[in-house]
């Protein structure tokens, strides 16, 4: 493994940072010793375009670096009783555990195992849990009901494999799905479980599963390892102590973040020599925050050194390593703090629930007036016949007979419905590599009003490129680089020429700033001064080369030995960034584009290399030209100042430059007046680029010497330290920039994600974006990717603490209609809590909504707070370890394959390769799942529903008796051989054509209104039902009431005939394979009539009379419906026949 030595530069940027932002803190945080290494994590996070940059202070760096024992703080803290403050979303206790693994006694079932469980049954849980889920809906409790009731030898009606059969089947099929489903879970987490990590002891290494880990141990992460576990870090294989981890799992941001170990350990030797110390480490109660960590390590002995007084250092959330990060330098030691469920990442995630469809739910609702409707049946039997004898088991067998009201076949068809469309929706080539994984609730695709989506990996690639850089006259593009590149060439050939010959004047000129006169000609025209256009490239390309947080290592990450700061040239090789934000690793990756690399950065020196000067015949091989710069001073970005600066002096010319950026709101009234600013700014921002402003300040020695002074003096400040840094900084630098230039930096989206959401939006979607992000990355991410459609205005909540501050902000919200909000976590978390009802209320009625710097948890509160205000079908889609809550939480969670990894995917419903697939997945899958079950359910009922009709008109007219009028082998036959192909065929129907459904999106709001299924439509289908079971039925016993076996026949083979007439009824697109069941149905009964003597008169069958009133009855039932269904379709056609 080779090691690579980060710069320490970086060290010194975030506790610049942390000066920064000490107003935030109370008193007692105040008085906490300089050599703490803090960061405000959330502050550091959040920029206006761009992310938080390092500040160098070299003397508070040095004291640092050159830590000791006896310099390290012993302000002896107590811990924190942080169980009384009652912090959201904490559970367990404080811990205080001895550092030394050898001293932990322990017992290891104090604190959870550390395993990965997401599985949603055990050995013991299975069957009960299974079962409870199944029987908790009346329509299943009801079959079972009427299953235990042929038990009873009194209730018994014909076979007792017709009621116990099929609600077997439908148990089984489901207890081994769920079973499969559990086991792949259990799978994955086991493979978690049993990745090896190093855990040290004082006898060497040992390799221990990742369960095995206790709170307590030293466990040694390598890089590229995930975290297994919350640790507090103590060592790393870098000098300064630091590290870089990737939190993309956690958080869903994929730039990388700084963490620092603990300096009085960093500082040992050896890892071994941490077994040599003797002290405790306290860490406040788990809880589900991030961005927070409370702790101490207190040495008591082993630091050596002479230091008698025990050592306690206060410990932040830059010192720990949380769970499902993964390492990105070096190695580090950590010390397990969390393990199982304590940990931040499992306390985000939310455990799967058992998802069920809104169809179901509506089919289950039908049932119950089915049975109504059944138990009203048969009390009008009863009481007809007048409560004679024994009337309550008359009662129960009545409502046996009439139990096909609620036919069991209607679970078994949809569920195989269920899984003929998820399997469609596998094998579409349009959306290749597409899983179901929830097979159960493919109809919901076709109800979403709702659609939340995570940002990074979904809507973009968090592939940044700088698109545009306009200096106020000529504006470049990456297609007009070369131009920036022959510009560059122009202007460095004569400065590096004539620098060659002014040697000893340099120096000169170095040692007096002030008078510019003195210079030499490499110096001359950074002033004000007018300059060709050479010059403003060469100025605007060097300031964005400079003015930035990026950290450069060769390709190989070797240390390479190229650089020759004393002759001046290094040999050009190809370099990679490392930086916490990637728009800021483009605009680096820019500059080496054409033709200014950076190539290397420490504490205190900044070095770029002059590629632009190599021939191009050399093609980029050989040596070039470097310019050395001293740092220093570095401004680092906070969420408030929007803004970042640095101030660097040649060491060619000996200029000193402050060179700032920032937003163009900030940065318009510090850099001189300009005419157009803000019209390209404007421009920019409406092609969804994320805009920078460069300004640019010359320093004489004095002028820099007089803000050293007073700034010096802010930084020791007791009261009001931030403040009077920050007024040194905008008195002595912060007025009358030169406007060098604007740059706009474009987060590249994924494939075809404009279209999908204007898909989405035509189809009456509404689209959230939830995000980790900052407003100002979303808000342009929101415009570029058109979630903001042109015309529509953007309100930004963001900043809000207080509840009468977030009331103002709705009350506003209430008076624009068409607009997209943005609103931060901070501003979100106090609606939640104070106006939560409010909130959702007047968002779920705005077109856009997007939600930043969301935690997993808050992702997984929207989504059950639109699903409870709303009562509509939501839909999530994530592809990180973020999201995964909020996938589990949503009606339907869909998860992305993608830079971030399958932790979505797998925890998802539906896992698809790209967000565009959700047009085709809702408008086409969703469209056809839903209407073809809809059809299906309320086709299986109409079935039931007309065999028990006439079971009433057959009881009613012979004397009330509870006698079954078919039984046997022709009630099973009925929803079996006969129909169940041609009803089941229904699957393959649709009402459009696939070319339809996409180019008119509209079409898709029709189906949220759940009009497919609804009271109207069952009590249409009710009202056919009585109709034409009453007609087979008394046509029957008219014609045919000399014999019953006559009146059985043709009533059943009317029956029949109906049901597979009703099917070509309903058919709107017709399949080859309709047709095949529909005549294979027909052909199946005819050859069962000389199969079943017992049931049919063969001889009567054939006979002409037999035939002809067999079509008269069947003529009667159905010829009316189609020619109802004929004026219908003329005189009220529905909303998409206009457009077949």
């Amino acid at each position: 493994m080779s090691k690579r030595r980060l710069p320490a530069a970086r060290l010194g940027d975030y506790m610049a940072a942390e000066g920064q932002g000490s107003s935030r803190r109370t008193g007692r945080e105040e008085e906490i010793p300089m050599h703490r290494l803090s960061i405000n994590s959330r502050a550091s996070h959040e920029s206006a375009g761009m992310s938080s940059t390092f500040s160098i202070d070299t003397p508070l760096m040095a004291a640092t670096e050159d830590l000791d024992e006896a310099a390290t703080s012993r302000v002896n803290m107590p811990p924190l009783d942080l169980d009384a403050q009652g912090s959201s979303g904490r559970r367990g206790k404080a811990r205080t555990e001895p550092l030394n693994p050898q001293d932990n006694a322990f017992k290891k079932s104090r604190y959870p195992a550390n395993v990965v469980s997401n599985n949603k049954y055990n050995i013991i849980t299975f069957l009960p849990l299974v079962l409870f889920e199944q029987f908790k809906f009346f329509f299943n409790l009801y079959f079972l009901l009427v299953a235990l009731s042929q038990f009873v030898p009194q209730l018994r009606i014909g076979y007792l494999f017709t009621y116990v059969g099929p609600l077997v089947f439908v148990l089984a099929v489901t207890m081994a799905k769920e079973w499969h489903d559990d086991h792949a879970r259990r799978k994955r987490d086991n493979e978690a479980n049993s990745q090896r990590y190093t855990r040290l002891t004082a006898d060497g290494c040992e390799s221990i599963a990742s369960s095995k880990i206790r709170v307590g141990d030293f466990v040694l992460i390598e890089k590229n390892q995930r975290v297994p576990a919350d640790m507090v870090l103590l060592r790393t294989t870098e000098t300064s102590g630091a590290c870089f981890v990737r939190t993309d799992q956690l958080d869903g941001e994929t730039d990388w973040k700084l963490r620092i170990a603990v300096p009085p350990t960093q500082k040992l030797g050896d890892n071994l020599d941490l077994f040599s110390l003797h002290g405790s480490v306290y860490a406040d109660a788990p809880h589900k925050d991030i961005y927070d960590f409370v702790g101490n390590l207190t040495i008591d002995s082993g630091l050596g050194g002479g230091a008698a007084e025990a050592v306690t250092v206060p410990l932040g959330a830059e010192n720990t390593l949380w769970a499902n990060t993964t390492l990105a330098s070096g190695s580090a030691v950590g010390y397990v703090v969390y393990t199982g469920r304590d940990t931040r990442a499992a306390m985000n995630t939310g455990h799967a629930k058992t998802k069920v469809g809104i169809l179901d739910s509506e089919v289950n609702r039908l049932s119950k007036i089915l049975f109504v409707v059944t138990l009203g049946l048969s009390l009008a039997m009863v009481a007809l016949d007048g409560f004679k004898a024994v009337w309550y088991v008359t009662l129960f067998r009545f409502l046996i007979l009439f139990s096909s009201i609620i036919p069991i076949s209607l679970r078994v068809n949809l569920d195989m419905g269920k899984s003929f469309y998820s399997m469609g929706i596998e094998r579409d080539k349009e959306i290749a590599g597409s899983v179901v994984r929830n097979s159960m609730i493919p109809e919901e695709l076709g109800r979403i009003e709702y659609c939340l989506t995570d940002k990074t990996g979904t809507l973009t690639r968090n592939e940044m490129e700088l698109k545009r850089v306009h200096m106020g006259v000529m504006a470049y593009t990456l297609e007009t680089s070369d131009e920036v590149t022959r510009h560059l060439r122009t202007n460095l050939r004569d400065r590096v020429g004539t620098a060659a010959d002014g040697g000893g004047e340099l120096a000169a000129a170095a040692a007096d700033g002030d008078d510019a006169g003195k210079q030499p000609a490499l110096a001359r025209g950074h002033g004000k001064a007018r300059r060709d256009m050479p010059q403003r490239v060469f100025d605007m390309v060097e300031s964005l080369a400079l003015c930035h947080n990026v950290t450069p290592a060769e390709e190989s990450g070797e240390a390479s030995g190229t650089h020759d700061a004393r002759a001046g040239v290094a040999v050009a090789k190809p370099m990679a960034y490392q930086a916490s934000s990637p728009d800021e690793v483009a605009i680096v990756k820019w500059t080496e584009h054409v033709g200014v690399v950076l190539a290397e950065r420490t504490l205190t020196t900044m070095t770029l290399r002059l590629d632009a000067l190599m021939p191009a015949a050399q093609g980029g091989v050989g040596t070039a030209p470097l310019l050395a710069y001293d740092i220093l001073q570095v401004f680092p970005f906070t969420s408030e100042s929007k803004r970042m600066g640095i101030v660097v002096r040649s060491r060619l010319t000996g200029e000193i430059h402050f060179i700032q950026k920032g937003a163009d709101a900030v940065m318009a009234r510090i850099v001189e007046y300009n005419d157009w600013l803000d019209e390209e700014c404007g421009n920019m921002a409406r092609d969804g680029l994320r805009t920078l402003v460069v300004g640019r300040k010359r320093l004489t020695r004095q002028a820099y010497a007089r803000f050293e002074d007073a700034y010096a003096r802010a930084k020791v400040a007791v009261v009001g330290r931030a403040d009077a840094m920050r007024q040194a900084v905008a008195e002595h630098l912060e007025s009358d920039l030169e406007l060098l230039g604007l740059t706009g930096v474009e987060d590249r989206l994924q494939d075809h994600v404009r279209a999908t959401l204007e898909l989405l939006g035509n189809a009456g979607v509404r689209v959230w974006m939830l995000t980790g992000d900052k407003v100002e990355t979303a808000t342009c991410v929101a415009v570029s990717a058109r979630l903001v459609r042109r015309g529509q205005l953007v309100h930004v909540v963001a900043g809000l603490r207080t509840a009468h501050e977030v009331n103002a902000a709705l009350e506003t919200l209430r008076t624009l209609s068409d607009c997209c909000v943005v609103i931060d976590g901070d501003s979100l978390q106090v609606a939640l809590d104070f106006f939560r009802d409010e909130f959702v209320a007047v968002a779920a009625a705005l077109p856009a909504v997007v939600c930043c710097r969301c935690s997993p948890t808050q992702k997984a509160d929207i989504v059950r707070l639109l699903q409870r205000h709303t009562r509509a079908r939501v839909l999530a889609v994530g592809d990180g370890g973020n999201d995964v809550s909020m996938i589990q939480a949503a009606d339907v969670g869909v998860g992305l394959v993608g830079r971030e990894g399958k932790q979505a995917s797998l925890a998802a419903d539906f896992s698809v390769l790209q967000f565009s697939y959700l047009g085709r997945l809702l408008l086409w899958h969703g469209r056809n799942s839903y209407k073809r079950s809809a059809k299906l359910a309320q086709f299986v009922i109409h079935r039931g529903l007309i065999i028990s009709i006439m079971q009433v008109v057959f009881s009613a007219l012979f004397y009330f008796a509870p006698i079954a009028l078919f039984q046997g082998m022709l009630l099973v036959g009925y929803t079996t051989v006969y129909t169940m192909a041609p009803v089941f065929s229904l699957v393959l129907d649709r009402d459009v054509s696939e070319d339809i459904a996409m180019l008119y999106p509209e079409l898709y709001a029709e189906l949220t209104k759940g009009r497919a299924l609804s009271f109207k439509t069952f009590f249409m289908w009710l009202l056919i039902s009585i109709y034409q079971g009453g007609a087979l039925m008394m046509i029957a016993v008219w014609l045919f009431d000399t014999e019953f076996i006559h009146v059985v026949s043709i009533a059943f083979t009317g029956l029949v005939l109906n049901e597979l007439l009703m099917v070509a009824l309903e058919i709107r697109t017709w399949h080859r394979w309709m047709i095949w069941s529909i005549l294979g149905s027909l052909a199946i009964y005819i050859a069962s009539i000389w199969v079943l003597p017992a049931y049919f008169d063969v001889s009567f069958i054939v006979t002409p009379a037999f035939v002809w009133k067999t079509l008269v009855i069947t003529a009667v039932s159905s010829v009316p419906l189609y020619i109802i269904k004929l004026i219908r379709r003329i005189y009220a056609p529905p909303a998409y026949a206009k457009l077949t």
